[in-house]
C-alpha cells in the first residue's frame, strides 16, 4: 500500500491533487527527472522522496500541479546506464541524481542537461565538477560528507570496541572517489594504534571470500566507505559482520536499521530538502557551473543495542548518550 501511495506522488495523477494544485496545472509543467540508487520498493525510499517533495513544496513547487517527477531506480550498472538515457531522453529541466556513479552514468549521457546530485563522496576526484567552489559544468549539488568524517568513524569504532587492531575498509575500486575517506582513515590509524587493511570487492563472492580471510585473526574489525555497491549488498554486509563476529560502523542509518552496529553519516532528508533549493533555483535560471557544491550540515549517530549484545560489547555511556537514536 505504501508503496502504490509513493508511486502516485511521483507519478502526479490529476484527481490525487486539491484543487489549488489543479489550478496551477495552466502554469507550464516543469520536469524534473529523478536517477535513485536504491529500489522503489526499499524501505528508504519514501523518506528520501518525501523529503525532496517537501523541499519543492516549501518553495510553491507541488508535483502534480506546476513541476512533474519522472523517476527511475537503478540498483545495477547497466540499469544506471539506461535509466539515465531514458531520463535525458524524456527533455527535462533538470535531473537530480542520488549517488556518485548516477551522475557519472548522467554525465554521459548529457552535458547539457543541468543535475543536481546527492551523496556523491568526492565530486572533484570523481570527476563530476572541475571544482567545489565553481563546478564549471552541467551538474552541481551535495557531497556524502567531509573528507575527515573517515577519522571519525575508526575514532567511533575504537570507542564502542577499544579491543580492534585491524579494522578492514570495504570499498569499491572501481569508484576512485573511494581513495578519499580511506586516506582519512590511514591518517588516523597510526595514532589509534590500528592496522587498516583495504578490501576491494567488486562482487558479492569476492566481498565474502575477503571478509572471511580477514575474520581468521582476531581483534578485528570493518569500516565500510559508501559506494554504489554497499547499498546493493547492505544486507549480506550485515551478515557477514554478525557472522565473523566484526563490529563494523556504516556511513547511514539504513544499515544500522538492518542489523549492523553502528552508523556515523548525514541525514538523508535533510540533504533531498536542501536537493530542493537547488533545483528551485535552476528552473528559475540558475547555471549548476555557478553554484558551488555544498558539503553536508548535520550528521547522525545510530545504535542498534541489539547488536552489540550479539557481539559481547558493552557499548561506554558516552557513545549510548551521543546517538541520536538507538535501536533496542
Amino acid at each position: 500500500m505504501r508503496r502504490r501511495k509513493f508511486i502516485s506522488l511521483l507519478g502526479g495523477a490529476a484527481a490525487a491533487w486539491p484543487l489549488a494544485a489543479r489550478a496551477q496545472q495552466r502554469e507550464r509543467m516543469r520536469r524534473i527527472g529523478a536517477l535513485m540508487s536504491i529500489a522503489a520498493d526499499s524501505p528508504d525510499a519514501p523518506a528520501r522522496i518525501a523529503g525532496f517533495a517537501q523541499g519543492l513544496q516549501e518553495l510553491r513547487w507541488t508535483v502534480g500541479g506546476n513541476v512533474r517527477i519522472d523517476s527511475r531506480w537503478a540498483t545495477s550498472d547497466a540499469e544506471r546506464m539506461r535509466y539515465a538515457a531514458e531520463l535525458v531522453a524524456l527533455g527535462p529541466d533538470v535531473i537530480l541524481a542520488a549517488s556518485g556513479v548516477n551522475t557519472g552514468a548522467l554525465l554521459q549521457t548529457t552535458r547539457t542537461v543541468p543535475i543536481v546530485f546527492v551523496g556523491a563522496i568526492d565530486p572533484v576526484g570523481a570527476g563530476l565538477v572541475a571544482s567545489l567552489a565553481r563546478p564549471g559544468g552541467n551538474a552541481t549539488g551535495f557531497a556524502s560528507y567531509e573528507f575527515c568524517l573517515g577519522a571519525k568513524w575508526l575514532e567511533l569504532l575504537k570507542e564502542i570496541a577499544p579491543r580492534i587492531t585491524r579494522v578492514a575498509i570495504l570499498r569499491n575500486p572501481t569508484v576512485p572517489a573511494g581513495s578519499a575517506p580511506f586516506g582519512a582513515i590511514q591518517g588516523a590509524a597510526l595514532s589509534l594504534r590500528v592496522e587498516v587493511v583495504p578490501i576491494d570487492t567488486r562482487d558479492a563472492g569476492e566481498l565474502e571470500r575477503a571478509v572471511a580471510a580477514f575474520a581468521q585473526t582476531p581483534n578485528g574489525g570493518l569500516i565500510l566507505v559508501a559506494a554504489a555497491f554497499a547499498a546493493q549488498s547492505r544486507n549480506l554486509i550485515v551478515t557477514l559482520a554478525a557472522r565473523h563476529r566484526l563490529p563494523a560502523v556504516y556511513p547511514g542509518r539504513n544499515f544500522v536499521a538492518a542489523g549492523g552496529l553502528i552508523s556515523y553519516g548525514t541525514v538523508n532528508v535533510d540533504v533531498y530538502r536542501q536537493a530542493a533549493g537547488y533545483v528551485d533555483r535552476i528552473l528559475k535560471g540558475e547555471k549548476p557551473a555557478d553554484l558551488p557544491v555544498q558539503a553536508p550540515t548535520r550528521y547522525e549517530t545510530v545504535l542498534n543495542l541489539r547488536t552489540a549484545k550479539a557481539l559481547g560489547l558493552d557499548v561506554p555511556d558516552v557513545v549510548r548518550l551521543r546517538a541520536d537514536e538507538v535501536i533496542e
